[in-house]
Formats: C-alpha cells, sequence, structure tokens
C-alpha cells in the first residue's frame, strides 16, 4: 500500500479515492459537452487524482450521456500511471474498451437484487455471473482489470431477498472467480452506518473491498468512519457529491463530495493522492457541469 512521510517522519496510511465524473454525469438531463468533459478529465488528472471512472461503453440508447466515451479518451491524452476505468454491461461493452484508447480497467454492476439487475444491466443475476466470467477471460488477454461493483449491497427496495450475508456470499463468489478488485454499492444511498457495519462484518476481509456509497449531504461521515474501522481503505466519490445512479429510484442521490470528504481523511491521520488546494475550484467546475441538476 502506497505511503508518504508524516510530520515525524514515519508513513501515512493511503486512503485510495476513485473519483466518478461518469457517475456524476450519466444522470444529468443535459450532459457536458466532450470538450468540457475533456477539459475537468484533464484537470483532475493535473490535480493528482490518479484513479478516475470517466465512462461507460453501453448502449447510447440506455445511457446517452456516455455515448462519447471513445472520443473523450483519444482527446484525453492521460499518463500512464492513472487508473481510467469505464463501465461494461457485457462483452461488446469491453470489446469497446480494449479498442479505446488508454482504458486500464472495466467496471462491471453486478446486483444482489435481480429486479435492479434487470433494471440497470438488462440481464438476470444469474447470467450476470456468467458475464463475470466472460469478462475476466476476455480482460485477460487485453490486460486490462476487472472491477466488479455488488449493486445494493446494502439492501433494496424491492423486496429482493437480502440480508448482509447474501452480498458477503456475492463478494466470495466474485473473489473465488478471480476477481481481485471488488466493491460494494450503496446504490440508492439509503444505508446508514449500522448497515454499512453490519455488511463489512459478514465479508470475509473488508480491508480488500472499495466502497461506492451514496449519501444526502451531511450524513456521509458516520458511514465512512465505519468503514474505516473496519479496514477499508479504498473509497469513491464525486466532486460536488453529483451523481447517482438513475436506475434505482425517481430521486438521485448524490455521490461522497469529494471536496469534504478528502481533506476530513487528511484530518483523520490518511494520505491522499489529489492535491487539496484545487478542490474548491474543481467541485465550483464539477457543480457548473452538472447545471440546474447539482443547485
Amino acid at each position: 500500500m502506497p505511503t508518504e512521510p508524516d510530520r515525524v517522519g514515519g508513513p501515512l496510511e493511503r486512503v485510495t479515492w476513485v473519483e466518478c465524473p461518469r457517475d456524476a454525469w450519466q444522470g444529468l438531463p443535459v450532459a457536458p459537452s466532450t470538450p468540457d468533459k475533456v477539459g475537468h478529465l484533464r484537470d483532475l488528472l493535473a490535480a493528482g487524482f490518479d484513479h478516475l471512472d470517466l465512462g461507460s461503453f453501453v448502449s447510447p440508447r440506455a445511457v446517452p450521456q456516455m455515448a462519447d466515451t471513445e472520443a473523450v479518451l483519444a482527446a484525453l491524452e492521460a499518463p500512464g500511471t492513472a487508473d481510467l476505468l469505464c463501465i461494461v454491461g457485457n462483452l461488446r461493452g469491453l470489446e469497446r474498451a480494449t479498442r479505446a484508447v488508454g482504458v486500464t480497467s472495466v467496471g462491471y454492476p453486478l446486483a444482489v437484487s435481480d429486479t435492479f439487475q434487470r433494471r440497470n444491466v438488462g440481464t438476470s443475476v444469474a447470467v450476470a455471473w456468467d458475464v463475470v466470467g466472460e469478462l475476466l477471460a476476455g480482460a485477460e488477454k487485453a490486460d486490462i482489470d476487472v472491477v466488479v461493483y455488488v449493486s445494493m449491497g446494502f439492501g433494496n427496495p424491492y423486496g429482493d431477498p437480502w440480508d448482509p450475508e447474501v452480498t458477503a456470499a456475492a463478494v466470495a463468489r466474485a473473489r473465488a472467480m478471480g476477481v481481485k478488485r471488488v466493491a460494494l454499492a450503496d446504490t440508492l444511498g439509503d444505508a446508514d452506518a449500522e448497515a454499512v457495519g453490519a455488511v463489512l462484518g459478514a465479508v470475509d476481509r473488508p480491508q480488500e473491498l472499495g466502497l461506492h456509497l451514496h449519501s444526502r449531504p451531511g450524513a456521509w461521515v458516520p458511514k465512512v468512519e465505519v468503514a474505516l474501522a473496519n479496514g477499508v481503505r479504498w473509497f469513491e466519490g464525486a466532486l460536488a457529491g453529483v451523481g447517482g445512479c438513475p436506475f434505482a429510484s425517481d430521486e438521485l442521490v448524490g455521490n461522497l463530495p469529494t471536496e469534504s470528504v478528502l481533506p476530513w481523511l487528511v484530518d483523520q491521520g490518511f494520505a491522499v493522492a489529489p492535491d487539496l488546494t484545487g478542490l474548491a475550484r474543481l467541485a465550483r467546475d464539477a457543480k457548473r457541469l452538472a447545471g440546474p441538476a447539482a443547485a
């Protein structure tokens, strides 16, 4: 795990932060233009954000806001040290990712709710597990990492059977298949600290997991505290808290606000990669790109 010196010469434990403009943009009524996306992403890279979830290779009919992902990547000219992740829903998406410029990882949303899996990706959970196997085989040939996002990992509103052990079983199955990067997603943003603690307590080796939490403003601190106490050192969010899953509910619940969480993590004694001095400006830019949806 990367470290850096603290004030008395010892190492600070590093928290990996994945900035998710893709999640910020995918639910907007009007997406930013391709040049605006590229400019914002270049600013993020210049500020030291080294893990970006920036696009998706899915049907433009389903997510028109991401239809220009190939064009964005072609214009970005990102440094080879950055991890550039795009979401895929099937092998066709992976094939597009392998042809695009600079993609290092693909993310696949695999819900523990069959209802949501059909709403989000258009397949059953049973079929989704087959897709994971296909993605792993194809990604290995292309030297691309696969991240499995366990969606609805903290419960669902659809009446599908769920308890913390359901999420734990999904994590164990993904790992047994060879998935090295697994993140739990609070897709609706309604999990409280108790729920986060219960799920992390049920999962084997929670310190190896990522957390993609959605949260209403001001409600994220207890959840992040519980996650840190359980060893989690990989979090995801978006500047100004913009975003959320447009397929989960009628009311989007935003992402963890980067400009608030990163300074808070540093105050808790952790190291982060991005430069904190420019976060306020980047958050203003993110709100501007989101337009009225960020109000």
